[in-house]
């Protein structure tokens, strides 16, 4: 299952509005076929494992991230693929919220004759699947704040200057947040005061993210749509309508890379699952310019919250990952 969950997160970003699911195939000891959820939603993770293993999968053991979809879309359910292809057992991590599914694939497996095995490695594939578990249960996309700030929280000096505070490991890294996410979005004074490109570089040729700017004002000329940009929405509301918006339109992930008013407001509304900050060496002092816009808390103890799950140094700056406290 740790092999199937590291295949799934190979398709982060690239596979909205289906979920990144990984699966593999496993008889007599040995690895007969894998495969992950390919860019645009298919094939199915499932799909391409089978196909790999051919007559093999016979009388295997399938791992799957996620329960198997039950339902006709684009394409045939993959449970009936398993069931056709002769499988001796399922082993899955998640059930699907998605009530076309929720619970249905594994009902037909076990009809089959299959035997199923649920919730191996559940809280590993629920981190992996939370962009897509939101959507399906809150009707909006996972939501990243993404923060590279001075020591002490600062995003610019006083007279806006802000490149570069970080160094280019950290910027690199970005890029690498970026494309485990369906889209990137700023607010409209970030995009007329830095007109940014939102878009993944220096990793070759990627499936570019949705580039969002939330804002109800002119835009300046920002880079045009291509093959090294993604699609351009402009959307304007409140940050929870805007959120709403996006899931209904199936992204899974999003990136928010500031500003500062879009970025308290998201703040404000609760909608923040996530915290990634780089933090530089460097001070700038209380006339820099902050890294939020104000939250108008009277109390601590109505303060966003979250937890701590990782850190480590990139390059001479630190990156910290927060998810938020349940």
């Amino acid at each position: 299952m740790d092999h199937a969950l590291a295949l799934a997160r190979r398709g982060l970003g690239n596979t909205w509005p289906n979920p990144a699911v990984g699966c593999v195939l496993v008889r007599d000891g040995r690895v007969v076929g894998r495969g992950w959820t390919q860019p645009g939603g298919r094939p199915h993770a499932e799909v391409r494992a089978l196909a790999q293993a051919g007559e093999a999968a016979r009388g295997a053991t399938a791992y799957v991230t996620l329960e198997p979809c039950a339902h006709h879309g684009k394409t045939p359910p993959c449970a009936e693929a398993l069931i056709r292809s002769g499988v001796a057992r399922v082993v899955t991590a998640l059930t699907d919220p998605d009530p076309r599914v929720s619970g249905r694939g594994h009902a037909m497996l076990r009809a089959a004759g299959i035997a199923v095995t649920e919730g191996v490695r559940e809280a590993a594939a629920r981190e992996a699947q939370r962009g897509f578990l939101t959507r399906v249960t809150l009707g909006r996309p996972m939501l990243t704040l993404k923060l590279a700030t001075s020591f002490d929280g600062r995003i610019a000096t006083a007279l806006g200057e802000s490149q570069w505070i970080t160094a280019p490991a950290a910027r690199r890294h970005v890029h690498a947040l970026r494309l485990t996410h369906d889209a990137v979005m700023v607010g409209g004074g970030t995009a007329r005061a830095d007109r940014p490109g939102l878009n993944v570089r220096g990793m070759g040729r990627v499936r570019q993210p949705v580039r969002v700017v939330v804002s109800s004002g002119p835009l300046p000329d920002l880079p045009p749509e291509g093959p090294e940009h993604g699609p351009l929405w402009q959307l304007a509301g409140d940050p929870a309508a805007v959120m709403a918006d996006l899931g209904a339109r199936g992204l899974t992930r999003v990136l928010c890379e500031g500003g500062g008013i879009l970025a308290a407001g998201l703040l404000r509304a609760g909608l923040v699952d996530q915290l990634v900050g780089y933090t530089a060496g460097v001070v700038l002092g209380g006339d820099g310019r902050a890294a939020t816009g104000p939250l108008a808390l009277a109390r601590l103890a109505d303060a966003p919250r979250f937890r701590l799950v990782e850190t480590r140094p990139i390059g001479p700056d630190l990156m910290h990952r927060w998810l938020r406290a349940e």
